[in-house]
């Protein structure tokens, strides 16, 4: 009775013919009372068990950012590389703390886009659904793509069509299946990726110890020979640019600032499949943990140890960032090379094989969930939130899958560069949906405020918070206005410029047409809904 009492209650503080300002909360029963739920209308099945989200909270998000992207910015030195990670790794983990103290208090299954539209306003949600939804759909192909170029060291004269065709329809399936399947699928590539970038970091370790075949202990001598920071270089149409002194040095550590937000993006996989969990008050700070792990051992001492193996001023790491992809275009590679180990690349490009077919995957998973949730909130076409027996969404999946198409368009060279720049002006949106979620936590955090609601009552509360949300926000800004550096470099270039801030207006735009179609308001802090959904 008390419990029928409750969700009587609730209904009508919160029924939209009377949004009543809750201003006169009792913060004890927020501790004492469990929360309504309304599991008829969130047909998501809670099929993702602990170890799985626990395992993609660890490896899930890895991808060729980490092992191929670092050798792009290692040509700026081992120094400004750990300072990049570094400072977009703290970053990162305070989105994912903010994510996990709402996923764990005020739990629900409509993604990222959901809380901007609960705790900020509708529209900022629709710009959110969609800016992330356009970001993996755009992706998807270029991953299966990936795979093919990866797959053609082995088989050059087998078109990438062929591979985009038949790991295309793979991970279809596996999508279609229940969420524990897919969560089962991803718990073992996250594994394998987990195993591989360990191997990897030991390998580099061991060379920059000595044990390599050339006996060579080069420890941190590479950090004072040729140094810690180089200046910054360009090539634009064949020419190489320099920027020497001070300023070269700093634009250096920009860059990889710039390419650590990208290696990053993805982390907030875990975030998604929280509305898929069961018991989120228990297993959501678990997965929020894991991805520190993550971020410090992976992401942090990789790129550590690889500046102690491989010097940035080496031929070899010059002539792997010319390639396309696969394990001759690796960083990690190029440490085995010079340190005489030879055949590393043929392993390394069969295991790079689990990152992309991991990352499509993931893909059509973060894509039809991000439409789904859209549908929930009326912001996408309602057939969009319909799923089977089975809790999958069948609608979203399916549309989500048919941007695999795009991919086609890769296997021609011409084509393939366009779409290369399409696939660089949605990777800012990434970086949006993390300022998405910081906005969102602090405009919640206004919201038990205006209430007298105390932090104290939720289930998961991080040390760094609420004060590390800010500093985070900034740096966050900041790398979306002056990530497009390049394009002034050494002269205008208006390609690069459209590929890096095309997304901001796009994102804007949105935000202000659904504000404009829906008479959106901002969610004022003393009527925010901050019960509806919550767990004790």
């Amino acid at each position: 009775m008390a419990s029928l009492f409750s969700r009587k209650r609730n209904e009508e503080k919160y029924s939209a013919d009377s949004p009543t300002p809750v201003q006169d909360v009792d913060p004890a029963r927020y501790s004492s009372e469990e929360g309504v739920v309304d599991e008829a209308a969130d047909d998501l099945h809670r099929g993702m068990k602990p170890r799985q989200l626990n395992m993609m909270a660890i490896a899930g998000a890895i991808g060729t950012g980490l092992i191929i992207g670092t050798g792009q910015t290692l040509k700026f030195g081992p120094g400004a590389l750990l300072v990049g990670y570094a400072t977009m790794g703290f970053v990162v983990y305070i989105v994912m703390v903010a994510l996990g103290e709402m996923g764990a208090w005020l739990p629900h299954k409509k993604s990222f886009s959901g809380y901007a539209s609960r705790f900020v306003d509708p529209a900022m949600g629709f710009a959110t659904g969609w800016n992330y939804f356009f970001k993996y759909v755009i992706v998807l192909p270029n991953n299966l793509t990936a795979t093919g170029i990866i797959l053609q060291y082995w088989l050059p004269n087998l078109n990438v069509s062929v591979w985009i065709t038949v790991f295309g329809v793979a991970i279809i399936l596996l999508n279609l299946i229940h969420v524990r399947f897919f969560g089962e699928a991803e718990f073992w590539m996250s594994l394998v990726k987990a195993l591989v970038i360990l191997m990897l970091i030991l390998l580099c370790l061991v060379i920059a110890l000595g044990g390599g075949p050339n006996g060579y202990r080069s420890g941190f001598k590479y950090w004072q020979d040729p140094g810690a920071f180089a200046q910054y270089s360009t090539t634009v149409k064949g020419k190489v640019t320099v920027i020497e002194g001070a300023t070269g040095r700093f634009l250096g550590v920009w860059a990889c600032i710039v390419q650590a937000t990208f290696a990053y993006l993805g982390t907030e996989l875990v975030g998604v499949a929280f509305g898929e969990t069961p018991d989120p008050r228990k297993n959501v700070p678990r997965a929020v943990r894991q991805t520190l792990m993550r971020i410090v051992f992976f992401y942090v001492a990789g790129v550590l140890v690889l500046g102690m193996a491989v010097p940035y001023n080496s031929a070899q790491l010059a002539k792997a960032t010319k390639q396309k992809t696969g394990g001759l275009a690796s960083p990690f590679t190029v440490a085995a090379l010079e340190a005489g180990v030879d055949k590393l690349a043929d392993a390394v490009n069969g295991l790079l094989l689990v990152f992309t077919i991991s990352a499509a995957n993931s893909d059509i998973y973060l894509a039809s969930r991000s439409v789904w949730a859209l549908a929930k909130d009326r912001q996408a076409p309602q057939i969009m939130q319909r799923t089977n027996k089975r809790g999958v969404p069948i609608p979203a999946v399916a549309l989500s899958s048919i941007f695999i198409a795009l991919g086609y368009m890769n296997a021609s060279k011409d084509s393939s560069t366009v779409f290369g720049y399409f696939v660089s002006l949605v990777t800012v949106f990434g970086a949006l949906n993390w300022i998405a979620v910081l906005v969102s936590y602090m405009a919640m955090l206004r919201g038990m405020k205006a209430q007298n609601i105390p932090r104290e009552i939720m289930p998961y509360r991080n040390f760094l918070l609420p004060w590390a949300a800010y500093p985070a926000l900034a740096i966050t800004i900041l790398v979306i206005i002056f990530s497009g550096y390049a394009a002034f470099i050494p002269h205008f270039q208006i390609d690069r410029f459209m590929t890096s801030y095309i997304g901001i207006p796009v994102y804007i735009v949105n935000i202000l047409v659904w504000k404009w179609l829906k008479k959106t308001k901002r969610v004022k802090p003393e009527e925010m809904d901050l019960i509806t959904g919550r767990r004790s």
